[in-house]
């Protein structure tokens, strides 16, 4: 015997032993042994009927196939499929013959056994399938009895292992002939084809019992990374891992198990590809239905960091709600580069609601709002004419900007760094990381900005002069500008008083002289008042402003000391 090929191996084994008998005698012994059983009746014979199951002992069935008697389907007979069978169950059989009750032998199978050898050549060429009952296991296979003996190599058998197919003597079985030898008397017949067509048959059913929307039980079949596949009786369906849960799942393992029942719900039926795509999640509402009366801005709420993007960080609000904190809303004081600076998933944060949009599953969070806003406590600390002293912490060619605490900036424009000389740039004033001493100018709520200044704290030459000099003291003053009755003079370099000069008082003209005026001769008038101012008689000793021109050195007095105004006055001498 080749052992390669197990499929020659009945009939190598049938000619190497002469006490076995030939193929023929074994034909005839089996239609005699057939002989003493009842045949069925010809309307019986016609094919498989429907019956209903009676009652059940240990080794038979009893079913009501509408007949004078009942008749009787032998436990070991069934095949695995049949095993949970019950009373009352519909069954369908076929009827083999009549024992000697005259009861109605009963076979689950749908198909005939051939009764002769014609009847084993028609079934072959017609690629029929026919009854059969394994009788034992030889090396390679089983013998199956067929209306003729048959090898069924373990390969065709539809069996996974050496227990299941010794399970298979003794049952009735459901084969198709692969090949008949009529001279060697040689038959293979092949269970597994009919298995298979079956379970695709049985597969197109169930696929096609199967809607869109309907909720079915399965079984977990396989897990992999991007979901798990339900049986679900015949037919594959596959759970994404995006429909497994509401919430973000890391991988399938952590919902599901092999072996798990679940209950599914029907996504879509794609009915040239007959893939079924199943959903667990749609089981349980959708928790953005809800999410419009749950959350509302404003609201300050505790949630778990999910997971990180460059953009931002999502928050789980509730299960199947996430919440983003985008960048610009993760800190008052740092200069947050990317989330990862400030948090890591897994952590319990407290966040504020700034905005909710249902239908767009999208809530927009505040993790910077829930700590309090610190520029609202730095305007009632940094009031107008606050002096600071803070660190220096970015130059820039228009100013310098100042840490005040809290992620609190302030700046010092160019213009209000130094007094009475030109700048070109801050550099020339103030370094990077420098202690300033400032004065808070100006705030700006609107666009968070506190305005500080350093020239305001520094003395100009205005104040030098103050502090020099006291009222009365006499000195001079170049006049530089005049202006109706003010003087403006520069008492010293870069420093300028102001003179204000009194109009002339007109005189008063006599009674007598007013009554003369009109016979008065006028160039006598004129002749009498130039002759007085001359004597220091009558008129007024002050000059008029239009007598004095700018670029002229006049002494004077001062009159007035203003530091806080930063103001000089002086009066004109001589």
């Amino acid at each position: 015997m080749n052992p390669a090929n197990p499929v020659d191996d009945p009939i190598e084994e049938s000619t190497s032993q002469s006490t076995e008998s030939s193929f023929g005698d074994i034909l005839r012994q089996f239609e005699q042994e057939q002989s003493s059983v009842p045949a069925p009746k010809a309307s019986e014979a016609s094919g498989p009927v429907k019956g209903k199951v009676l009652a059940i002992t240990d080794d038979s069935i009893f079913v009501d196939i509408k007949g004078k008697a009942d008749g009787v389907l032998p436990k070991s007979a069934l095949p695995p499929e049949m095993s949970e069978i019950a009373v009352g169950d519909l069954v369908e059989v076929t009827i083999t013959g009549r024992n000697e009750e005259g009861q109605a032998i009963l076979s689950p199978l749908k198909v005939e056994k051939p009764k002769d050898w014609s009847g084993l050549l028609s079934a072959f060429e017609e690629k029929r399938n026919v009854a059969g009952k394994v009788t034992e296991t030889v090396k390679g296979g089983v013998r199956v009895d067929i209306g003729g003996r048959a090898f069924m190599p373990a390969s065709r058998s539809g069996t996974r292992d050496a227990f299941e197919l010794q399970k298979l003597v003794g049952q009735d079985v459901e084969v198709r002939i692969l090949s008949i030898d009529i001279e060697k008397e040689d038959i293979v017949v092949d269970r597994r084809v009919v298995l298979e067509e079956e379970s695709a048959k049985k597969k197109e059913e169930r696929f096609l019992a199967l809607k869109e929307g309907d909720v079915v039980k399965g079984r977990v079949r396989s897990v992999t990374d991007f979901g798990a596949f339900l049986d679900l009786d015949g037919v594959d369906g596959l759970l994404h891992v995006a429909d497994m849960s509401w919430h973000r799942v890391g991988k399938p393992a952590d919902v599901v198990n092999i072996g798990d029942e679940l209950e599914v719900k029907i996504l879509k039926l794609n009915a040239n590809t007959r893939k079924v795509s199943l959903g667990l999640k749609q089981m349980q509402p959708d928790p953005w239905t809800v999410a419009a009366e749950q959350f509302q801005p404003g609201q300050k709420l505790i949630g778990k960091v999910a997971r990180l993007t460059d953009f931002g960080a999502f928050v789980e609000l509730s299960p199947g709600v996430d919440g983003l904190v985008h960048l610009s809303q993760m800190s008052w004081s740092k200069k947050v580069r990317k989330p990862s600076d400030l948090l890591k998933v897994g952590d319990q944060v407290e966040v504020v609601v700034l905005g909710v949009k249902p239908g767009d599953k999208r809530i927009e969070l505040s993790l910077k709002s829930a700590l309090g806003d610190p520029f609202v406590e730095a305007m009632e600390k940094y009031k107008t004419g606050t002096i600071v002293e803070a660190p220096v912490t970015s130059i820039q060619s228009f100013g310098a900007f100042v840490d005040l605490g809290d992620g609190i900036d302030g700046m010092v424009h160019i213009g209000d760094m130094a007094n009475d000389k030109r700048i070109d740039h801050p550099r020339d004033v103030v370094k990077e990381g420098e202690v300033v001493r400032a004065i808070v100018l100006d705030i700006d709520k609107d666009r968070r900005r506190i305005r500080l200044g350093l020239k305001q704290l520094q003395p100009t030459r205005v104040d030098n002069f103050i502090a020099e000099h006291k009222v009365g003291e006499t000195i001079s003053g170049l006049v530089t500008d005049v202006r109706g009755n003010v003087l403006k003079l520069e008492v010293a370099e870069g420093v300028l008083a102001e003179c204000r000069l009194e109009e002339p008082k007109k005189e008063e003209a006599k009674p007598a002289e007013a009554a003369g005026a009109g016979s008065a001769d006028l160039g006598s008038l004129a002749a009498m008042l130039k002759g007085r101012w001359k004597e220091g008689k009558g008129g007024d000793p002050t000059p008029k402003a239009a007598t004095i021109k700018p670029g002229v050195l006049r002494t004077c007095k001062i009159v007035a000391l203003d530091s806080e105004h930063k103001k000089i006055v002086v009066e004109l001498l001589g």
